[in-house]
C-alpha cells in the first residue's frame, strides 16, 4: 500500500476517533444520572434540584448547579428510575421529566381530569397508582397509569366511605397493596377557613379488592386519627422484612390540629387483614412527649421518627421556620425509643429527609447554627458524622431521594 493511503487512512481513524470520542464525552455529559437527587428551598421558596453520587462529603450550591424549578413543580416530586414525575395543580398535567445538563426537561404528559393529588404507590416497575380527591366534591378518586407510555390504565372513584354532615373532605393517608388485596387509611375534616381546622376523631381503613377497587371490609380507630399523611410530601409508613405494615397517625398541630390525641404507630400484621389491637406505640406519652410526623425503617425492627419540639416554637406561623425537631431511633417490634440521635435541631415542617442504604442512614437536617448537612448515621457504630454540605441558597433539604438504584 502506498504510503500517501496509509497516512490518508490514519488521518481517517484518527479524525473518526476523535468525533466518537467528543459525541461519547458530550452524551455522558448531558445525560449522565447520578445516584441521588436532592430537592432544595431558598427562603423566597424557589426551589431547586441537584443531583449527586456522593452524600458522604462535599459541598453542593445549587444556585450554581442549576436553574430555579419553574413554578408549576413542587417538592410533592415523585421520584424513580432516573425520571421525575409532578402534577401541574392548576392543570391537571401529570409530566414526567429527565435530567439533562442538571435540568429537568419535560418528555411526556398525561391529562388527567378532576384531580387533586394526596398519595402515591409503584405497583410495579412502570405501573404508579395515583390516590386523591376530586376537585369539585371532595371524593376520593384514582388512577393507574403506565408511566413508560404516560397513559391511563384504570381511573374511578374509590370505594370508601364519604364525609357527611359537618365533615367535608377526606384526607388519604396510606395505600398499602398486599396481594389482591388494598388498605386505604383516611379521616375526614371539616370545611378549612385559614388555620382554624382540625379533624374526626375517628381513622379509617378501608380493605379493597384489586383490580377491581370494590370494597370488601372496613375498620374504625379511635386510639388516634390521621394515619399517615401525604406520602408525595413526607413517609409516615412502611413495611418490614416479615411483610407486617407499620403507620403512625398524625394529629399534631401541622396536619389533623387534634393535639388532644396522641401520636402513635399501629399494625397491621402480615397474617391479617385488621389493624392489630394489641399493639399501639404511643409516642407523646414516651420519652418524645411530642406529637411527630415523619417515619421511615432502617432494618432489623428499627424505625427512625421526627418529632416536634413543642416548648420552642410559638404556633403554626413559625413551625416550618423555627428550628425545633429532633430524630429518634425507636425499636418498632417492642414499643420502646432507644436514643436521641445527636443531632443539631432541623426545620421545615415536613420533609422527606431520610435515607436508607445498608448499614447508613442519610439525615438531611437544616440547623441555624449548624448549617445545612447531608449526616451519616452508621446503624452498626452508631456513630454519626457530618457529610454533604448545601450551600448558597440553601434554605431547606425537602427531600432526598435514590434516583437510581
Amino acid at each position: 500500500m502506498k504510503p500517501s493511503i496509509v497516512r490518508l487512512l490514519n488521518f481517517i481513524f484518527v479524525f473518526f476517533g476523535i468525533v466518537c470520542f467528543i459525541a461519547c464525552r458530550s452524551s455522558c455529559s448531558t445525560n449522565h444520572r447520578e445516584k441521588y437527587s436532592i430537592h432544595i428551598m431558598d427562603m423566597d421558596a424557589k426551589e431547586y434540584v441537584v443531583t449527586t453520587n456522593n452524600l458522604d462529603a462535599g459541598l453542593l450550591k445549587p444556585e450554581e448547579i442549576t436553574e430555579a424549578l419553574p413554578d408549576s413543580i413542587f417538592r410533592n416530586i415523585i421520584v424513580k428510575d432516573g425520571f421525575y414525575y409532578s402534577l401541574q395543580r392548576k392543570s391537571d398535567i401529570l409530566t414526567k421529566y429527565t435530567l439533562k445538563d442538571r435540568k429537568l426537561f419535560a418528555v411526556a404528559h398525561l391529562q388527567l381530569q378532576d384531580y387533586n393529588e394526596e398519595n402515591f404507590l409503584w405497583m410495579g416497575k412502570d405501573s404508579l397508582l395515583l390516590s386523591g380527591l376530586n376537585n369539585q366534591a371532595n371524593e376520593a378518586k384514582y388512577y393507574l397509569v403506565d408511566t413508560k407510555g404516560m397513559k391511563t390504565l384504570a381511573a374511578g372513584l374509590l370505594d370508601i366511605n364519604k364525609p357527611q354532615g359537618k365533615f367535608k373532605t377526606t384526607s388519604i393517608g396510606f395505600v398499602h397493596k398486599r396481594k389482591d388485596t388494598l388498605f386505604i387509611g383516611y379521616t375526614f375534616h371539616p370545611i378549612i377557613h385559614g388555620a382554624n381546622y382540625t379533624t374526626s376523631d375517628t381513622m379509617y381503613i378501608s380493605r379493597l379488592t384489586y383490580p377491581q377497587m370494590k370494597r370488601v371490609g372496613i375498620q374504625k380507630e379511635i386510639r388516634s386519627t390521621y394515619p399517615a399523611g401525604i406520602n408525595t410530601v413526607q413517609h409516615n409508613e412502611f413495611t418490614d422484612e416479615y411483610g407486617n405494615f407499620y403507620f403512625m397517625s398524625c394529629p399534631g398541630i401541622a396536619m389533623g390540629n387534634r393535639a388532644d390525641l396522641p401520636t402513635a404507630i399501629f399494625k397491621i400484621n402480615a397474617n391479617s387483614s385488621l389493624v392489630d389491637s394489641t399493639y399501639f406505640f404511643n409516642l407523646s406519652s414516651s420519652t418524645i412527649k411530642n406529637h411527630a410526623y415523619g417515619l421511615w425503617y432502617v432494618g432489623n425492627g428499627k424505625a427512625i421518627v421526627r418529632s416536634e419540639r413543642k416548648d420552642l416554637y410559638k404556633g403554626l406561623s413559625d413551625h416550618y421556620s423555627t428550628s425545633h425537631f429532633e430524630f429518634y431511633l425507636l425499636d418498632i417490634v417492642h414499643q420502646k425509643v432507644i436514643k436521641k440521635l445527636d443531632l443539631p435541631l432541623d426545620k421545615g415542617t415536613r420533609k422527606e429527609c431520610v435515607l436508607v442504604n445498608g448499614d447508613t442512614v442519610h439525615i438531611a437536617v437544616n440547623s441555624t447554627t449548624d448549617g445545612n448537612f447531608i449526616w451519616q448515621y452508621n446503624l452498626k457504630t452508631d456513630e454519626l458524622r457530618k457529610g454533604l454540605q448545601l450551600g448558597g441558597v440553601s434554605a431547606f433539604i425537602v427531600r432526598i431521594d435514590r434516583l437510581l438504584n
